[in-house]
């Protein structure tokens, strides 16, 4: 088994799952099978640096994360379209993926620092105009997932992000991927995303009592500079919290993320699990292939330099 930590994320219909080496889409068709679209991680940007470098290495994997997520949703949108429906493009995604960061900004981060300005005034202590402002952002949060739970088309999706955790969970614990075996798992995940946003958030309270309570433009600057820090202190946090849930600290400090994902995620039918059983299987057979070509190509490299260094060699007498 692959010491690699695969993840992914629910689309329409479907689960995308990511490897070492290669991400895979899953998605069932208006027609109820299953068609899935397999896409190579050779970007020069996972080999730089960067890609290693801690607190740095979080935005990378940000951007990964929205960019593949991006063509994930695109392909699951473009599956569930009718023959005589026009397929998305391109520019269409790119704008609803635009609209949507504004949104989040906006919202969670520009919002209730703009609601505090209104009784900032009364508020004596910086300490609790900072705090207020966090928790209306938590609020907002968790009043945005609960409403969108509510819609039917949402709590599907949320029923595969938690056939999506329980493949994952199952994987890691070595179980068959059958979908029998994978339901007995459970539908929260330590690095799940949901637990990521929260851990911004509560990182963006610490970080914002230790400035005060600046003018409001400088406040408003600050907000948005913060974000790139916070998520990458936040998803070291995220990489840590998973790799020492043994200990019972972590696991108390990690609790809330794990409670949180009851908002964003559905228990899945067999049918939605069968869709993230074979997303992960495909993603782990490529990765399994490409590392076996490259070993091959390897062991071909070095016959070729034992023939060339026999033939450069005198011969015995």
């Amino acid at each position: 088994m692959s010491d690699y930590h695969y993840g992914g994320q629910a689309v329409l219909e479907g689960v995308m799952m990511r490897g070492e080496h290669n991400a895979v889409i899953a998605v069932r068709g208006p027609d109820k099978q299953i068609v899935t679209q397999r896409e190579a991680l050779d970007s020069p940007l996972y080999r730089s640096r960067w890609a290693k470098m801690p607190f740095v290495r979080g935005l990378v994997m940000l951007w990964d994360t929205l960019s593949l997520g991006y063509r994930a949703l695109m392909f699951s949108a473009n599956v569930q379209l009718q023959e005589d429906d026009q397929p998305l493009t391109g520019g269409t995604m790119v704008g609803t993926m635009l609209v949507s960061l504004l949104f989040v900004v906006g919202v969670f981060f520009l919002l209730p620092m703009f609601l505090v300005g209104l009784v900032d005034r009364v508020i004596a202590s910086d300490f609790l105009s900072t705090l207020l402002e966090g928790l209306i952002r938590v609020g907002l949060f968790l009043a945005y997932l609960w409403a969108i739970s509510l819609m039917p088309d949402i709590r599907r999706v949320f029923a595969y992000h938690g056939a999506e955790h329980k493949t994952v969970n199952a994987q890691e614990a070595g179980v068959p991927l059958e979908p029998a075996q994978v339901q007995a798992f459970s539908t929260a995940h330590t690095r799940c995303g949901t637990s990521f946003l929260l851990v911004v958030m509560v990182i963006f309270v610490l970080i914002t009592v230790l400035l005060g309570r600046p003018p409001l433009w400088l406040r408003l600057i600050s907000r948005i500079v913060l974000i790139p820090v916070v998520a990458g202190i936040s998803y070291e946090w995220i990489k840590f919290a998973a790799a020492h849930m043994d200990h019972p600290l972590v696991r108390l400090l990690a609790a809330p993320g794990l409670a949180i994902q009851r908002l964003s995620t559905r228990e899945p039918d067999d049918d939605m699990v069968e869709v993230a059983i074979v997303a992960l299987r495909e993603t782990i057979a490529a990765d399994a292939a490409g590392a076996d070509a490259a070993g091959a190509d390897a062991a071909g490299a070095d016959a070729a330099g034992a023939d060339a260094a026999g033939a450069d060699a005198p011969a015995a007498s």
